[in-house]
């Protein structure tokens, strides 16, 4: 089995500030993470590796320093990275990102499972693995909390609010992965001295060997725009509820609720 996993670098959210004045993220300084989602599917390939000596691929688009991201991957134990970045990609939303990803994973070729994190959580969209899984023309389970292979399908236990499903698949297959999936395993000393040493190398792929429509990807391909980030303004006020005993302010209270339509 050939596995194919997405991941993504993303800033540490408990770190990130706004621009007040500009409204944007401020990124200098911040520090950047595999996107957790990603890392418990990762964790899946890794295991499905462990199970069945599947072999395993990561791949992550962004700027250079993404490369931080597979070096980390493959220190958990992935056997091949692949970097997909160029200029005319930046910008680009979920529906160009998927985009590029797909065209890059028809590029490295020959997968029979493709796992993403559910959602990155600098966006939130949960969009990008399945937008993939539509432009390759496969099908998709998302939100998977299980999965066993079965030869040459997958039975997979799919979360929902309202219960969960069981769906056995045949491959290939693109899953979106929970964090309730696994608990993703720490570097292993030797996988760092792979990673770091050079033993296997990032894969670098640009515009140019990929083949995408132009006009699909980048800032003015896509459809949607974030044109302002901020910080809700949380107001607080404060009553003092008078009275000459506890029967008295909680009575008072009461009345106020009441008014106020909280009770």
């Amino acid at each position: 089995m050939k596995i194919i996993v997405c991941v993504k670098q993303v800033p540490d959210t408990n770190e990130v500030r706004i621009n007040q004045e500009t409204g944007t993220l401020i990124r200098e300084g911040v520090p950047s993470i595999i996107n957790p989602d990603d890392k418990n599917a990762l964790e899946a390939a890794l295991v499905l590796k462990d199970e069945t000596g599947a072999e395993v691929s990561v791949v992550s688009m962004g700027p250079p320093q993404a490369a931080d991201a597979l070096k980390e991957a493959i220190a958990m134990g992935a056997d091949h990275a692949y970097l997909v970045s160029d200029r005319a990609f930046g910008g680009s939303d979920t529906w160009a990102t998927a985009t590029i990803l797909a065209a890059a994973i028809e590029k490295i070729g020959d997968y029979d499972l493709i796992l993403c994190g559910r959602q990155a959580i600098d966006g939130d969209t949960a969009q990008v693995g399945p937008e993939i899984a539509e432009f390759l023309g496969i099908p998709q389970i998302t939100y998977a909390k299980h999965i066993e292979c079965d030869g040459e399908s997958l039975n997979v236990t799919r979360f929902t609010e309202t219960g969960d499903y069981k769906i056995r698949t045949k491959l290939p297959v693109l899953l979106t992965a929970i964090k309730e999936l696994n608990e993703p395993r720490f570097p292993t000393v030797q996988g760092i001295f792979r990673a770091y040493d050079g033993d296997v190398e990032i894969n670098m792929l640009g515009l140019s060997d990929l083949n995408v429509d132009q006009t699909q990807i980048g800032l003015k391909g896509s459809p949607t725009n974030v044109y302002r980030s901020f910080v809700p303004v949380k107001s607080k006020q404060s009553e003092i509820i008078e009275g000459n005993t506890d029967l008295e302010k909680a009575e008072t209270l009461i009345e106020k609720l009441l008014q106020a339509n909280l009770i």
